[in-house]
């Protein structure tokens, strides 16, 4: 993540959770960035280098119409600064500082053979009562684990696949020492 990504994610956390709106402008900040996601003529618009950062602000906040104002204002500074085709990624870093507030840990779990609803449920359930908070889990499945599984937090990664004890079993030949 950029630290330009991270200073305007900041910018717009702060300004909104001084205003006691952190929800709502999550929420229209999140709207906006899928509608550019599907549109690809606002896609286009935010990310063409030739469009007139003023002009591209003005198209951009007649987009928004009645968007929260901290949302329009904050889409409107990033297409100023030439920043509005990184939008995704600094929304994605905004999500995450919210997250971080309200005491949510974002998970991505992978496994090597679907789980069922139930087996999910209980294993966020283990997640979040290890680490005694809300966990909001994604999931995927990857059949080259073999078995096991793969547990992402941020940058952190738990390996407890058998891919992964493989390829650690593998290093720990070629090298002679273990790879802990």
């Amino acid at each position: 993540m950029a630290v330009a990504h991270r200073t305007y994610a900041r910018a717009l956390f702060e300004a909104a959770k001084e205003e006691g709106r952190l929800d709502g402008v999550q929420e229209e900040l999140s709207d906006f960035v899928a509608t550019a996601d599907q549109v690809r003529e606002l896609q286009s618009v935010l990310e063409s280098p030739e469009l007139d950062p003023r002009a591209k602000a003005a198209v951009l906040d007649q987009v928004l119409g009645d968007a929260d104002e901290l949302v329009r204002n904050f889409v409107r500074l990033l297409a100023e600064k030439g920043r509005s085709g990184e939008i995704a990624e600094i929304a994605r870093e905004f999500e995450a500082l919210v997250a971080r507030e309200q005491g949510i840990l974002d998970v991505e779990l992978t496994t090597a053979v679907a789980l069922s609803e139930k087996d999910f449920d209980e294993l966020v359930g283990r997640i979040g009562k290890a680490s005694g908070r809300k966990v909001r889990a994604s999931r995927s499945v990857d059949p080259d684990l073999v078995g096991g599984l793969v547990l992402a937090v941020g940058s952190r990664r738990l390996d407890a696949s058998i891919r992964g004890r493989l390829d650690r079993l593998r290093h720990e030949l070629i090298t002679g020492r273990s790879a802990l």
